[in-house]
């Protein structure tokens, strides 16, 4: 087998590859030209701008459907302006951090630990008491005059692991300090998550706001077409692959990102097929693929309460054999959460919880009136039968079943 596989690698490297530069399709990708972004790119620069005068900038939270441009546009502008900083020796520091990585940002402790060690400070991983860290983060912050801005993708997913404390704690970092300046930008997909904040974390994060429209699909091609010219060979692409990929994208709320998967994909399985063209039923397949896999990731980043709730709906779905009730799922929940070790959160909590996994399409949750009894939600589960195993694999490794 060993020189089987060793053959297939050399045979591999003298295939001719349909991409010439299959990054300019990667989602962290930073072309030099941000398309259909003007407004939003000027907004994000004149609210940075006074940190190049050594101003604290105001705090910025935007938020937008996945795939509309936010992380891009902010990386983008903050790239453009620590050029002008490194040029002129302002010291104006710019870091970004993904929340919805775990290990990294999915407590407090860690968030802290995490923004230290961009600032030069070594913390491990656990064992100091949660004030002490925030010393530590103090006191590297404040080591000497500059500005630092903080880009936190994903802010949402941060408050839902470690509460919203942590947020108003930094947007508050600035009555500790002697001689540097912070600001937040806070980036989300929720469109509705600002409306759950504590008041006073939502005044001091939203000093300035900016949404983001979805794409439509003529834009959607454009971008399309400015990347695939960078990423594929010439001739590489069918007819009419283009422009069904942005339909396909702008059906799914104009996400470019998925658009830029779905043609990325579609070559690598052209390329497996050893054809030297992507065609149109490779990108019927790469959407195929992809849905399968758009299904795996959303269960394997979701806190362990999410995914204890999903594995009892799964569990009870699995004995009732049809649709059953929230009452149901919380019963099973309860008892799977003292087994387990986890502390059970409210029932309506749960309740909450089993709408956002009706929104991600992992279950169907229909709300329906009982009369004088309030309402219910009556609920299946929404996963494809093939991947339902992997599913439960993934919620029993991670919950330690």
């Amino acid at each position: 087998m060993g020189a089987k596989i060793t053959t297939f690698f050399e045979t591999f490297l003298e295939k001719s590859s349909v991409f010439s530069n299959k990054k300019a399709l990667q989602s962290n990708y930073i072309p030099d030209e941000i398309m259909h972004r003007d407004k939003q790119i000027e907004l994000i620069a004149n609210v940075l701008a006074p940190a190049l005068r050594m101003e604290r900038p105001s705090n910025l939270f935007i938020y937008g459907k996945t795939g509309t441009g936010k992380t891009l546009t902010a990386r983008y502008t903050a790239e453009k302006m620590m050029g002008v900083a490194d040029e002129r020796k302002i010291p104006i520091k710019i870091f970004y951090l993904n929340c919805k990585l775990k290990k990294i940002a999915d407590t407090e402790y860690r968030l802290i630990a995490e923004l230290a060690r961009h600032l030069g400070k070594a913390i491990p991983p656990t064992g100091l008491p949660t004030d002490e860290v925030y010393n530590i983060f103090f006191q590297a912050l404040d080591s000497k005059r500059q500005v630092i801005i903080f880009i936190l993708d994903e802010i949402d997913q941060l408050v839902k692991k470690a509460g919203d404390e942590i947020i108003y704690n930094l947007t508050r970092v600035n009555g500790e300090l002697n001689q540097a300046q912070v600001a937040l930008i806070g980036i989300s997909n929720d469109l509705t998550f600002s409306n759950n904040l504590d008041p006073r974390v939502k005044s001091s994060l939203s000093e300035e706001e900016l949404v983001f429209p979805p794409y439509n699909a003529l834009q959607i091609q454009s971008i399309l077409k400015r990347r695939t010219t960078l990423a594929f060979k010439d001739g590489a692409l069918e007819e009419g692959v283009i422009a069904k990929c942005a339909a396909f994208a702008a059906r799914e709320h104009g996400d470019a990102r998925r658009a830029l998967e779905l043609v990325r994909v579609a070559g690598e399985l052209a390329e497996r097929g050893g054809e030297t063209t992507v065609h149109i039923q490779n990108l019927d397949a790469a959407e195929d693929k992809i849905e399968r896999d758009r299904f795996l990731d959303a269960v394997q980043h979701q806190p362990k309460q999410f995914q204890a709730t999903l594995y009892s709906a799964m569990a009870v779905a699995d004995s009732t054999k049809g649709a059953f009730f929230t009452g149901e799922i919380y019963d099973y929940y309860k008892d799977f959460c003292t087994n387990v070790g986890l502390r059970p959160l409210t029932q309506r909590r749960v309740s909450d919880i089993i709408a956002e996994l009706d929104m991600l399409g992992l279950i169907n949750a229909k709300v329906i009136s009982k009369g004088r009894f309030g309402r219910t939600r009556e609920v299946s589960v929404g996963l494809p039968k093939v991947l339902q195993p992997k599913i439960l694999h993934i919620l029993k490794e991670d919950l330690g079943i």
